[in-house]
């Protein structure tokens, strides 16, 4: 798949999806980074509070237009 594909790809996802596969990355994405910089943290860690922060409403949703 060429980056052009991908983005074409990504462009045809439904924005409902483009947002639950961002949120998704975050953890991975986090932890990579603090790890770079020499502090590592747990990855499930980060996973598990995105789970919280989705589930308590932390993190506001869309909403979906008429």
């Amino acid at each position: 798949m060429t980056w052009i594909d991908a983005i074409e790809h990504w462009r045809s996802l439904s924005p409902a999806e483009q947002r639950r596969r961002s949120l998704a990355n975050l953890p991975r994405k986090v932890a990579r980074s603090m790890a770079f910089e020499g502090e590592p943290v747990d990855q499930q860690m980060l996973e598990a509070e995105l789970d919280r922060l989705l589930r308590s409403s932390a993190i506001s949703t869309p909403r979906s237009e008429p």
